[in-house]
């Protein structure tokens, strides 16, 4: 796994309990090749209100898209199938074309720190690389990999290749 800026620059567990970074506790989806530009990838993340025509996982997303805003979502249950899944996480980074992340604080309620990151690399002109991580943090965050990682990477990996077919059909509607 390639390690993202702001993990090399996160503090360490031993450093911070509660949100210290663990490169132990990340689960990365797997690497897709999209033969359409960033801008379209880019695109498609940022229209969260389509999310339901292409998303596997994340079936409702509503965000103002701005640093702190809220991203609530309702996921589908990858770790028991049935009911769908409330969540709320807030946005963290916004380089477009490029990253766009959100993360889930550390509460007494809700003491699971988290953060994905949705990373699109150009590779050309007409195509891009895409992948996405979620970092569990602090002390609980290995225990929370160990749990969920399974389950969140297949998640990630359906939503990644999905992310491609949508991106690739609408470049090839362009031409």
């Amino acid at each position: 796994m390639e390690m993202l800026d702001w993990m090399k620059q996160s503090k360490t567990l031993a450093e911070d309990p509660v949100n210290g970074f663990d490169p132990n506790a990340v689960t990365e989806s797997a690497t897709v090749d999209i033969a359409a530009p960033a801008r379209i990838v880019w695109d498609i993340l940022c229209d969260m209100p389509r999310y339901n025509e292409w998303n596997p996982f994340c079936i409702r997303a509503v965000s103002e898209l701005k640093m702190g805003s809220a991203v609530d979502m309702t996921l589908i249950n990858y770790a028991a199938p049935g009911p769908t899944v409330p969540n709320c996480e807030y946005i963290c980074a916004l380089e477009p074309e490029r990253m766009i992340s959100w993360e889930m604080k550390y509460t007494p309620e809700w003491p699971y720190p988290a953060r994905r990151d949705q990373v699109i690399t150009p590779t050309g002109p007409d195509s891009c690389r895409y992948y996405s991580t979620d970092a569990f943090l602090g002390e609980t965050g290995i225990h929370v990999f160990r749990f969920a990682g399974p389950w969140v990477k297949r998640a990630f990996d359906h939503s990644a290749l999905a992310l491609k077919a949508r991106a690739e059909a609408f470049f090839a509607a362009e031409s």
